[in-house]
């Protein structure tokens, strides 16, 4: 069967519309496309350009947070009469410039320590004068005296004790909880992880050796005020015995070393942490510091029971 001309005529005209559609559509489609790409470059510029705005504000701001710190440390230096040395001006890159964003460092008077210009060293005889007039001169002497002390054994407060009692830790099963007479008007309170390696009734009315002027410290809840020495190995440990004869504040003295104890050791100079790697026993359980005895004028010398050249702490 034929379809009239007219029907064929028809189907044509609708088919030519629809590719015309069909044309239009994809370079609509195409066009969007486009748009958005560009769209999405725009947003990626914004993006950086918000992200480069940022990065140099915090820049500026760590700038002159490391500039205050600077100045902090140039003030404490000075109030400890550290030799100033003039820093050099930051070298600048060829082809660039300082960044205007980033905020100048504070401008800080030499009469309050540190410095106007990083080229040019405080004053330091105006900033010592003021010191001098917030603390008695003895007492700067006396500061940097000890800032001047050699790091050694003769920084240690180390005295005879007697344990009068001992007890289990209450929140702690490896530690004890003593008392401890050191030769003052008031017994000690120190705590010692000893319960592993010496039994309770073995710390009871017991002679010891102390190391006096740590800075006391909470261990679980109960502060101690000093420490037993004893000889150390991971699987044995000995308290040291003082020599025979005695008392409570008897002073340990080491040949070589002049006895100058700190009345508290500074836990941030590390002078302990220093002198012990040197304290050890010898071959005859003689405690030591650097081949010399640790004795008490006159009685003797301080002894580990048993064990030899192992570390003292």
């Amino acid at each position: 069967m034929t379809l009239p001309p007219d029907s064929n005529s028809l189907a044509q005209e609708d088919l030519n519309r629809l590719k015309k559609r069909a044309f239009e559509s994809e370079q609509l489609l195409s066009s969007l496309k486009d748009e958005l790409e560009e769209l999405t470059s725009l947003y990626v510029v914004k993006r950086n350009r918000e992200l480069t705005v940022r990065l140099t504000h915090e820049n500026a701001v760590l700038k002159h947070q490391v500039e205050e710190q600077k100045n902090v440390l140039n003030k404490l230096e000075l109030k400890n009469k550290v030799p100033q040395v003039p820093r050099p001006p930051f070298p600048r890159q060829a082809g660039t410039s300082m960044s205007t964003s980033a905020a100048p460092p504070p401008q800080v008077s030499a009469d309050n320590g540190t410095l106007k210009d990083e080229n040019k060293p405080v004053k330091q005889a105006k900033a010592a004068k003021k010191d001098q007039t917030k603390k008695p001169s003895g007492e700067v002497n006396s500061s940097s005296n000890k800032q001047e002390a050699p790091v050694d054994v003769s920084r240690l407060d180390l005295r005879v004790g007697r344990i009068v009692s001992a007890k289990k830790h209450p929140d702690a099963d490896a530690l004890y909880v003593e008392e401890v007479d050191v030769g003052e008007d008031q017994p000690r309170t120190v705590v010692s992880g000893l319960v592993k390696f010496v039994p309770l009734e073995q710390m009871q009315n017991r002679m010891a050796v102390l190391l006096c002027n740590l800075k006391p410290a909470k261990m679980r809840g109960v502060t101690s005020q000093a420490m037993v020495m004893c000889a150390s190995t991971p699987e044995k440990v000995e308290i040291l015995d003082p020599p025979s004869g005695c008392h409570p504040g008897d002073q340990v003295h080491v040949e070589g070393y002049t006895r100058n104890p700190d009345p508290v050791l500074n836990p941030k100079h590390k002078v302990f942490e220093t002198v012990a790697p040197d304290l050890k026993t010898d071959s005859k359980r003689v405690a030591t510091y650097k081949g010399a005895a640790l004795h008490v004028p006159g009685k003797g010398n301080v002894t580990a029971p048993s064990l030899t050249e192992v570390q003292v702490k």
